[in-house]
């Protein structure tokens, strides 16, 4: 329950503004103006109590306590490291980023890149900091995480050995941003450790808010050059790779001194005239600082020779300790993958500059009511999430003569890296595409039932499944409606996800699901023959009457009479919760009326169990539980699915027959209390304490 509050208080607060740039969540409650202002107010410098200064911060493998990697390590602030530190000197480059002992070579190509953008630095790095106005200890900054904009706090204690910083630091030792800017993305991922490996787009996405794309060259788009050249005039971030075919080629350095396995950062693209023809040529930069790309074009080679001497001038003196030049087929042939994040994604479509339509979802799946599986799985990949968009405007300039509407699609899996240090890591995560028939159309409030999917073959869909933070790709598809189904690729693997989908043109979306209803049959009570009273009048003894006790040992008997349904009998928990429910005079006790409709609906539901039983072994699963609900009369969407699995299954996902009963008969209650209360219709109630508790208590 307090899970569905939690829930609510959020859904408000998103509804409000909270979340985005301008009123950023803040990390853990930590409110930075007033904690300085504690700080400074106390004359002692902010010492951050949620992310200490202790082995745990660092890792928890690896770089966990007891570890010989981090025997040895002293946190220390930037003023006893040297005598004059500084935030940033001379605003930030990427020279101030130079990579320690941590594999986060993707995160340091992603902060490089950051570098050449000083609007987009400023807003995840705030520039009112300093070691000398208003010093105390403490900083901020600011990152993208799924969707929302996080403000993380920290105190300026960082890890050192023999006086040198462990992990990033600048090259002249005394800029501290980058290190403090590390620190605090450890802090929101749960520890130094936790940013070992990863994707530049990772680390493009929650510093932009972007939407990060990449290209296999080896299967590079014949346009690819113009497309990184526009992607770089609009200020995106860029970052390339070299794939490793082994561990033991992990940060191998080759015969050109290029590094595989690690992440660069691609910074310019220029054409240049070269013995009367164009030569296209890219700047990359290694986070290293120091070996660099020997081959042609590089710093000294004769190429350079034959260029205008003023553009090789303008060129050459760019380039800084770590960054050269190559050609574009050099880049092509060494190089395997290009990583960009788009902050106007839709210029590499077009010439024109426009802005993408975004629409984002969040959701989960759930063991048992949402983590039905990929298409594998056909039996519960409907269960899944489902969500409509309406694609109605195609592009403005296809490159074919057919209407089409290009949009992509990404799917993030959520807070990954911080359940690391509990054993967890990345789901296999993918999605597919169906373009919904016309007969079904404009129904956006009924889930796909299993039957659809079975007959119906996918418009699109994620290139893999992989085990990566984002599944992302473009597509390019008819006007039309589709459902986008986003899934783990085996059955019952809990995570929580966010769902973007960007647009070329506006289109709408929005989440599938069923509305809350239910169509029970009312059971008539004027008629009641004489077998049945005679039988009432032997279970319920001189009072008249059955009680929860009583009620338990009659359920028993029935059940105990029963071998295709298996139950240990009903609990006393059950038959109380039956009882209160059933109760309409208030006595405590069933009535003859009372036991007639339960007794009814005990033979309907046996009949129900029995027949969604399909493999006849006696039990329900959660994924039955679902087509169970409905052939009782109740629809409900995927947050309620979700919250009856939680609370009438078993650990194996099964729900005993005593839970099925107990489950249909408090959804029917709930029902008619709230029509009740509902006097005007208007799908809304008024609730004091006192009336909540006493719906909330059974």
């Amino acid at each position: 329950m307090t899970g569905v509050a939690a829930a609510l208080a959020k859904e408000r607060a998103v509804a409000s503004g909270l979340g985005t740039k301008e009123q950023a969540i803040k990390y853990l409650r930590q409110d930075f103006e007033a904690l300085r202002a504690e700080c400074v107010q106390s004359g002692e410098l902010f010492k951050d109590p949620t992310f200490p200064a202790i082995a745990s911060s660092l890792g928890f493998k690896e770089l966990g306590p007891g570890s010989s990697k981090v025997q040895g390590v002293r946190w220390m602030r930037p003023t006893e490291l040297c005598s004059d530190p500084l935030f940033i000197s001379g605003g930030a480059t990427r020279t101030d980023i130079c990579q320690g002992a941590l594999g986060d070579c993707w995160l340091l190509a992603a902060i490089a890149s950051l570098t050449l953008n000083e609007q987009i630095l400023t807003r995840v790095v705030p520039p009112d900091q300093s070691f000398t106005d208003g010093y105390a200890g403490i900083f901020h900054f600011e990152f993208w995480q799924y969707g929302e904009w996080v403000e993380v706090v920290i105190d300026d204690r960082l890890p050192t050995k023999d006086g040198e910083l462990v992990f990033v630091h600048s090259k002249e030792g005394n800029e501290f941003w980058s290190a403090l800017m590390e620190k605090a993305y450890a802090k929101l991922n749960g520890s130094y450790e936790a940013l070992s490996g990863g994707a530049t787009t990772e680390g493009f996405e929650d510093f932009t808010g972007g939407i990060a794309e990449w290209y296999e060259l080896q299967k590079a788009p014949p346009n690819l050059f113009k497309i990184i050249q526009k992607a770089l005039m609009t200020g995106s971030l860029l970052g390339c790779s070299i794939d490793i075919t082994s561990a033991a080629e992990t940060e191998a350095v080759t015969f050109q001194k290029l590094v595989k396995g690690h992440a660069y950062s691609v910074t310019a693209a220029e054409e240049v005239e070269y013995r009367g023809s164009q030569e296209k040529l890219i700047r990359i930069r290694n986070p290293w600082g120091e070996v660099e790309w020997t081959g042609r074009w590089s710093d000294n080679s004769a190429e350079w020779n034959s260029v205008d001497p003023e553009v090789r001038d303008r060129l050459i003196k760019r380039c800084d300790d770590g960054e050269f030049w190559m050609s574009f087929t050099d880049f092509l042939r060494n190089y395997s993958r290009l990583e960009i994040c788009n902050l106007t994604p839709d210029t590499l479509n077009s010439e024109k500059y426009k802005k993408w339509s975004l629409t984002k979802f969040d959701g989960n799946w759930r063991r048992g009511s949402t983590a039905g599986g990929c298409r594998n799985y056909p039996n519960t990949f409907w269960m899944n999430p489902q969500y409509l968009i309406k694609l109605e405007e195609a592009d403005d300039d296809p490159d074919d003569n057919e209407d089409g509407c290009t949009f992509i699609v990404g799917l993030i899996q959520k807070n990954r890296r911080v359940q690391r240090k509990m054993g967890e890591d990345m789901q296999t995560i993918g999605f597919a595409i169906y373009e919904v028939p016309e007969q079904l159309r404009g129904q956006q409030s009924t889930h796909l039932s299993r039957d659809f999917f079975l007959r119906t073959k996918a418009a699109e869909r994620s290139d893999t499944f992989i085990n990566l933070r984002e599944v992302l790709n473009r597509f390019r598809l008819p006007p039309g409606e589709y459902v986008i189904v986003p899934s783990t690729y085996e059955p019952n693997k809990t995570g929580d996800f966010c769902l973007r989908v960007f647009s070329e043109k506006n289109a709408e979306a929005q989440v599938v699901d069923d509305e809350l209803e239910a169509n029970v049959e009312v059971v008539n009570t004027d008629e009641i023959d004489d077998n049945f009273q005679r039988l009432f009048q032997q279970l319920a003894g001189e009072d008249k009457e059955i009680s929860a006790f009583e009620l338990c040992n009659i359920l028993k008997r029935v059940i105990s009479k029963r071998p295709d349904i298996k139950s240990d009998g009903f609990s006393i928990e059950t038959c109380k919760t039956i009882v209160d429910l059933l109760d309409t005079d208030g006595s405590g006790k069933l009535g003859i009326k009372e036991f007639y409709i339960l007794w009814s609906k005990i033979q309907k539901y046996q009949k129900i169990y029995k027949n969604i039983d399909t493999d006849r072994s006696g039990t329900m699963n959660a994924y039955e539980m679902r087509r169970a609900l409905e052939e009782a009369g109740f629809k409900l969407n995927r947050s309620m699915h979700q919250l009856v699995i939680a609370r009438f299954a078993d650990e194996e996902l099964n729900i005993d027959f005593d839970n099925f009963v107990r489950c249909l008969i408090r959804l029917e209650f709930m029902f008619k209390v709230f029509r009740k209360l509902d006097v005007d219709k208007t799908g809304t109630i008024p609730l004091d304490l006192l009336n909540w508790l006493s719906l909330t208590i059974i």
